[in-house]
């Protein structure tokens, strides 16, 4: 089970009295996961949320053709499905899988939600959270309505590279990354091979290295390519 300090890495738990984190850990439940092994599906009975302690996980919905839309990617120190707490229904609104294998805690909703009746920070944190993901799934909205795979490609790009550096590796497999951005693997595999002809960038593995910035700034405002 996760030490405190771990547990304070989430901004949900970071306001956390002591005796607060105790509590929680009391109820909790350490749940291990194999690589691709589910959580949970969407629709499934909610009495619980998740912290990642260990692992990686992805959050989709399936379609009745049964094609999966990656909605969040979640790693380390990050929590989710905390947006149960203010819903009636009382299931999950997405499915949970692993990408590898996965350590979790299992919090209990209920008595969570009864510590937030007696923790005014904790529910600010708790919405702050909630606000963050809400602005950032209606930005993803945008960018998948508005804009072609190409330039969606380029800003995911530019806002995932380090400031004062021009190589990232991936945190996560291309193909997942590539259906978050709601990208086929070919179009990925396209649109890179595309921009390093171009001088762009090179790919080796799951290392990008950009050698031309400005370049990439600029598809990133195009439209139509």
């Amino acid at each position: 089970m996760p030490s405190n300090e771990a547990l304070r890495q989430a901004p949900l738990l970071a306001q956390l009295s002591d005796a607060e984190i105790d509590r929680l850990r009391a109820r909790a439940q350490t749940r291990h996961l194999a690589a691709g092994q589910w959580l949970f599906a969407q629709d499934d009975p909610a009495e619980r949320f998740f912290f990642v302690h260990a692992g990686q996980l992805r959050l989709f919905r399936l379609s009745a053709e049964g094609e999966e839309k990656i909605i969040e990617l979640i790693g380390p120190g990050q929590t989710f499905a905390e947006a149960l707490l203010f819903m009636d229904t009382g299931r999950y609104p997405v499915c949970a899988a692993a990408l590898m294998s996965s350590e979790l805690l299992a919090i209990d909703a209920h008595d969570f939600a009864a510590m937030l009746r007696d923790s005014p920070d904790t529910c600010f944190a708790l919405l702050g959270s909630l606000s963050q993901r809400l602005h950032a799934l209606i930005a993803e909205i945008d960018n998948l309505a508005l804009h072609s795979a190409s330039v969606r490609f380029a800003r995911w790009l530019l806002a995932e590279l380090p400031a004062d550096a021009d190589a990232l590796t991936l945190a996560w497999p291309k193909a997942t990354l590539a259906s978050r951005l709601t990208i086929k693997p070919e179009t990925w595999s396209r649109i890179t091979r595309r921009l390093s002809d171009q001088g762009v960038l090179t790919v080796s593995g799951q290392q990008i290295q950009i050698h031309d910035r400005p370049a990439l700034r600029r598809l990133g405002e195009l439209d139509g390519l």
